[in-house]
């Protein structure tokens, strides 16, 4: 197994465990895909939900930029809900995930396609 299978096995298991929800596999792959080296960086891997310029970052580059949104303030309200699923006090909030469960929030799954 590469460590980018190893990495989306991690990512879907929480998925499963954190969000309560069973994993798009393909989804996920793409959007492990689309963050390219990013996943294997300690620190560009994860996000911290309380740094707010690290989710002004997840608001412009990939709401705005990636996904097209326009920037209003339901783009950081979603942020925010996904990071209090996710679990505020847990360290290890993925970026793919984030961006999983932001991209399947908005409905833009097709970004990916």
């Amino acid at each position: 197994m590469s460590k980018r299978d190893e990495l989306i096995v991690k990512y879907a298991a929480d998925i499963k465990d954190k969000f309560g929800e069973t994993p798009d596999m393909d989804l996920l792959t793409k959007v492990a895909i689309g963050l390219g080296p990013a996943i294997y960086n300690l620190d560009a891997s994860k996000v911290s939900g309380s740094d707010d310029k690290e989710l002004e970052t997840v608001k412009n580059n990939f709401l705005i930029k990636k996904l097209g949104l326009s920037d209003s303030s339901d783009l950081m309200s979603a942020i925010n809900a996904v990071i209090d699923r996710y679990g505020k006090s847990n360290k290890n909030k993925h970026r793919a995930v984030i961006y999983y469960m932001l991209a399947k929030h908005f409905g833009k799954e097709s970004i990916y396609n």
